[in-house]
């Protein structure tokens, strides 16, 4: 079930069951645009735009998190005249043919808004402590506005894909694609495969860019970015058949809605630029984009330096499509509660009431942090991602999602003893903190805290974390 590396990922059997996953939010501020590869020697590396826009950076580390407190290293700097010398934009690093590459997008000194699109190359093992070779201009059929570059393999082709604004179309940029002779060329034909028409891409600006993909399940996802770089800033999904012709705009479809967008709940604004991982186990898919925690922004939003890196899990509906939720709060990532004896319904709330669901697509409704116990007392609370500040709590032994009003009744109604599961050691069961030997239990596909005397109650009792 493995989503490989940003763009590298193999089409494989429909989703199972993933463990959880545990990260603390944001991963490095004033860092947007970010990119990160998880390499065959054991390291992530991170690159991100840097709100000076000035240098490309590079830092790694064994684990997700370890990257917000890892050494960044300078490898390249803007040039003082001519080309590549202002806005040092949206770098990423792949590994291809056993070099290391570092696609990025830059003006010139004596035009800052003639972005173009460049790559630096370097044999070393390790990127960081290497001199980089200038490998060029990425060129295209026009000589306009382009940047983003991303690449990736489908049926053993390698393809780039950019934003680019072509002459005679009324837009900021459109999504490109065509296949590479090498990392650094294309070849061939171009496709446009994406211009910004719906409402949700023309908030601002008329944009579509940042493009990356996941594959999996015999399609192929592509992620992009649509409208200002504000709050109004979000990602949209164009979708295709592996083994399609993928140089035919047809066989891409774009989907109506967005994927990912600002949380007036969350306080999350403008998620965007995203990039592709996988956990640390190699089991879990990790969404990488950046987002400000305010709305408002004075100015224009290119100089506001607040955009911050994020990570976050994220899931495939039944129908295998992926599913990116909302961008969680920040602080502590969430997890969903999966049945141990009904495998495909997970713990959540529909109209405030906890059931057990399967399908869950609202994926929010079945996300829960845990968190600090509200009575304390080495106890744990289960708190709602989009709504935070409600927790899973039982009334009358029905267990609902409600706010949290402060009172002791609410806390202790709230609080929950973190057991091993009552039917298997590996998963987890909730003991209730004022209401000890009755625990967290479906019956008849709905929660409630119940005592537990038999083994089918101990697997109604038993939740996988994912």
């Amino acid at each position: 079930m493995l989503a490989l590396i940003t763009a590298v990922l193999s089409p494989a059997a429909p989703a199972q069951a993933a463990p959880a996953v545990n990260y603390t939010n944001p991963i490095a501020g004033q860092r947007a645009d970010t990119h990160i590869y998880k390499h065959t020697d054991g390291y992530y590396y991170m690159t991100a735009t840097v709100p000076e826009y000035d240098r490309i950076v590079l830092r790694r580390a064994t684990t997700l998190q370890g990257l917000s407190t890892a050494a960044e290293t300078v490898i390249w700097r803007k040039h003082t005249s001519g080309i590549m010398g202002a806005h040092i934009w949206a770098p990423e690093i792949h590994f291809i043919d056993g070099k290391w590459y570092v696609y990025f997008a830059a003006g010139a000194t004596n035009d800052v808004w003639a972005i173009r699109m460049y790559v630096l190359e370097t044999s070393a093992a390790n990127p960081l402590t290497t001199a980089w070779t200038e490998k060029g201009q990425i060129t295209t059929p026009w000589s306009t506005f382009a940047l983003d570059a991303s690449t990736f393999v489908a049926s053993g082709v390698r393809y780039l894909i950019w934003a680019q604004q072509e002459p005679g179309i009324a837009t900021n940029s459109n999504i490109y694609i065509a296949r590479m002779s090498n990392p650094w060329t294309i070849t061939g034909t171009t496709a446009r495969i994406a211009v910004p028409t719906l409402a949700w891409e023309t908030r601002g600006y008329k944009v579509n860019e940042g493009p990356t993909v996941v594959q999996r399940n015999g399609k192929i996802f592509m992620t992009f970015s649509a409208s200002a770089t504000d709050a109004n800033y979000c990602l949209g999904l164009l979708t295709a058949t592996a083994g399609s012709d993928l140089l035919n705009p047809a066989s891409w479809v774009k989907s109506a809605n967005p994927v990912f967008a600002s949380n007036v709940n969350t306080g999350q604004y403008g998620p965007g630029h995203n990039s592709f991982t996988v956990s640390e186990d190699g089991q879990s898919d990790i969404l990488v984009y950046h987002d400000r925690n305010y709305r408002d922004i004075s100015g224009d939003p290119l100089n506001d330096p607040n955009r911050r890196t994020r990570i976050q899990k994220f899931y495939w509906n039944a129908d295998g499509t992926p599913n990116f939720g909302i961008p969680v709060p920040d602080g502590a990532t969430p997890v969903r509660l999966r049945s141990y004896n009904v495998v495909d319904r997970f713990v959540r709330h529909w109209e405030y009431r906890a059931r057990l669901d399967a399908n869950v697509t609202a994926l929010a409704d079945s996300q829960f942090r845990i968190v600090t116990g509200l009575t304390g007392s080495g106890t744990v609370s289960l708190e709602s991602t989009n709504f935070p500040g409600y927790f899973l709590r039982h009334r009358d032994f029905e267990v609902y999602v409600e706010r949290n009003d402060g009172t002791a009744t609410f806390a202790g109604d709230a609080s929950f003893f973190r057991r091993a599961g009552l039917s298997s050691s590996t998963a987890v069961s909730f003991e209730s903190q004022n209401y000890p030997g009755r625990y967290l239990r479906h019956s008849n596909y709905l929660m409630y805290v119940q005592a537990v005397s038999d083994a089918a109650g101990r697997s109604d009792a038993t939740y996988v974390l994912e």
